[in-house]
């Protein structure tokens, strides 16, 4: 290893990550959130993030290598490797990761959906835009941030440009049927912030300064 110069600068260096995130809570009180990457430093991958009743927060990521970089960036009492697909289709995302089973119905865009489709892609997804619009977000979207620090000393953006509501939403746990869904209350406890409480699919790149 080389020893780093004191007087020589250090580039920070930053990891995007091109997806989308669904978000939903449950009646038996789990909350769940489920990120599809296309695009990542990992090449396509997706993981899962679940908020049990009782406060247990678990990673469920494909790899060791995932599972390593997620769970310093964020917070979990326990973490699982285990294959995870999330099959995006027109109106509908299927989700098979460990023991979680989930189809997820997509309903039409909404008023905030094109609101965010109106802002340029190169303009939405960049860290300056995501630190501009934070206290807008957070007045607009209880518990919701655009940035923060995240773990292990790291900063955050998310930069958003689309969202629709979930209509629909079954799931289980080890073939256990988690109930209807409900909206994501209390919020979950992942990082520096939580999801919409409304159950919800966002578009969306997530930047992170190593």
């Amino acid at each position: 290893m080389i020893p780093h110069h004191p007087l020589r600068p250090v580039t920070a260096v930053r990891w995007r990550f091109d997806g989308e995130i669904a978000s939903f809570g449950t009646t038996s009180g789990h909350r769940i959130v489920v990120g599809r990457w296309p695009v990542s430093p990992f090449g396509p991958i997706g993981d899962v993030m679940i908020e049990t009743p009782d406060g247990t927060r678990l990673l469920i990521a494909p790899s060791d290598e995932v599972a390593r970089f997620v769970a310093s960036t964020y917070r979990f009492d326990s973490v699982e490797v285990a294959p995870v697909e999330v099959i995006r289709q027109p109106g509908r995302v299927a989700v098979a990761a460990g023991r979680l089973r989930a189809d997820l119905i997509v309903g039409s865009r909404g008023w905030l959906g094109l609101l965010l489709r109106a802002v340029p892609r190169r303009v939405a997804t960049a860290p300056a835009w995501a630190t501009l619009v934070d206290p807008l977000v957070r007045t607009v979207l209880p518990g919701v941030r655009t940035r923060g620090s995240a773990g292990a000393g790291r900063r955050e953006w998310y930069g958003a440009w689309d969202f629709h509501p979930l209509v629909s939403v079954t799931a289980s746990w080890q073939g256990a049927e988690l109930g209807t869904m409900a909206e994501v209350r209390p919020p979950v406890r992942f990082g520096f912030g939580s999801t919409p409480r409304r159950p919800s699919i966002v578009a969306l790149t997530t930047t992170v300064q190593l």
